[in-house]
């Protein structure tokens, strides 16, 4: 133990003394594991920062959460065999009212369809609004908060009373300076009542906002549009305790009993689910990650060949020091290893200044920007141990040659 605290300490003795003596050399030397190492976390930085913001995005939804479509959604590239599907029939009310009879696995249920429709208030029109027409479960379903008033009440939704939700956007730019609720915005030419106002949110990851969309009962919106050939969705949430597995088997069976399908004949829709979106993301990430490594990858071959040659360097410089060193009874692994201690302590250094600039970066995009920058401690000890690594190959060579010199060949240098 006491040989080992002893290597430590000389090895970082002379490392200092290298970065003393020779600054130039020894800093230009160590710039590209420096360049390698923010290149490689920067990139990695990047992509987890990207990554985690698009999973949260995704999560909000919950991941107990299925759709009954027409279309299945498809994960990763390839062609998409749209003539399968596009005679299928849509979900329908009718349908997801037998669901909630047959199934035991379900919370909640919810029917959901979108629509663009200009929406207007007094002389203010704004033109093609998502307007989601949806089943009175569905904040059940899908929950979301409100700033101002209520959701709709079971009355409100059953009757099809001509109430509407809007998005924080919408009443910021219909109601200034005004109270949203209570007052009548225009749909399909008729008035509804603003009953509440979704909480201001922003854009996720896919540029999608519950800021500019409206929400009204489906039982009102029947009325007045056909809705058996809009693109619908049949929104299921599983219990507790109860597996996305278990839920889409059940609805699986539950589903082809609806629409009388025979046990020879194909499903006729889709059951999706959020997990579909996240294997497309791994495979994406995936790619992300090997792009990272070639980035950085060259620069590192350049540090690690910068590594070797102070190495070799202080080898010559020190020549007669080994010889007397060895002429004392030190044994060669002990000169070895001294020698590869250096190496990765120069290297390390290396990887730290790589580092802070990634640090300095990431908090100035995150003060600078609405992207939430963040260097884990994951990638910080990859940094580390990637710059160790390439210390330890870089100056084993170095270590090695010096380990095998002839004492007494070696106190005669003269360097």
């Amino acid at each position: 133990m006491l040989l080992i605290v002893r290597l430590i300490n000389e090895s970082f003795r002379f490392a200092l003394v290298a970065l003393v003596v020779n600054k130039v050399r020894t800093i230009l030397s160590l710039l590209g594991i420096t360049i390698g190492i923010f290149s490689i976390i920067s990139v990695f930085s990047v992509f987890d920062s990207l990554e985690k913001s698009i999973r949260d995005d995704i999560n909000s939804l919950g991941d107990n959460i299925l759709f009954i479509q027409k279309w299945p959604w498809m994960a990763g590239g390839g062609d998409y065999p749209w003539w399968k599907y596009w005679q299928r029939p849509e979900a329908t009310m009718r349908e997801m009212a037998e669901l909630e009879k047959r199934t035991t696995s379900a919370k909640a249920f919810a029917y959901m369809v979108n629509v663009n429709r200009d929406i207007r208030y007094k002389s203010t029109t704004i033109s093609q609004t998502q307007i989601n027409v949806v089943s009175h479960d569905y904040a059940e379903v899908m929950p979301f908060d409100l700033q101002d008033g209520r959701y709709f009440t079971a009355l409100e939704s059953q009757s099809g009373r001509n109430v509407v939700i809007i998005g924080a956007d919408i009443a910021e730019t219909f109601f200034v300076n005004e109270d949203a609720i209570g007052k009548s915005i225009k749909i399909f030419g008729l008035k509804l009542d603003v009953i509440g106002v979704i909480k201001k949110k922003g854009q996720d990851i896919f540029g999608n906002s519950d800021d500019d969309k409206v929400i009204i009962p489906v039982n009102f919106a029947r009325n007045l549009i056909d809705l058996r050939n809009i693109g619908s969705a049949i929104v299921v949430r599983a219990k507790p305790g109860v597996s996305n597995e278990e839920l889409k088997d059940e609805l699986i069976g539950a589903m082809r009993a609806v629409r009388k399908l025979k046990p020879t004949v194909e499903d006729n829709f889709a059951i999706n689910q959020m997990d579909i979106v996240n294997k497309s993301f791994d495979q994406l990430f995936g790619v992300i990650a090997v792009v990272g490594w070639i980035i950085g990858g060259f620069s590192l071959l350049v540090g690690g060949f910068g590594i070797a040659n102070i190495m070799f360097v202080s080898v010559k410089e020190r020549t007669s020091q080994i010889g007397i060193q060895k002429s004392l009874g030190a044994k060669s692994y002990f000169i070895l290893l001294q020698f590869l201690f250096e190496a990765v302590f120069l290297s390390v250094l290396g990887g730290i200044v790589g580092l802070i600039i990634v640090l300095i970066m990431s908090m100035l995009v995150t003060q600078l920007s609405s992207f939430n920058l963040v260097l884990s401690l994951q990638n910080i000890l990859l940094g580390v141990f990637v710059s160790a690594f390439i210390g330890l190959v870089s100056g084993f060579l170095p270590a090695w040659s010096a380990s095998k010199l002839d004492p007494v060949e070696a106190m005669r240098s003269t360097f």
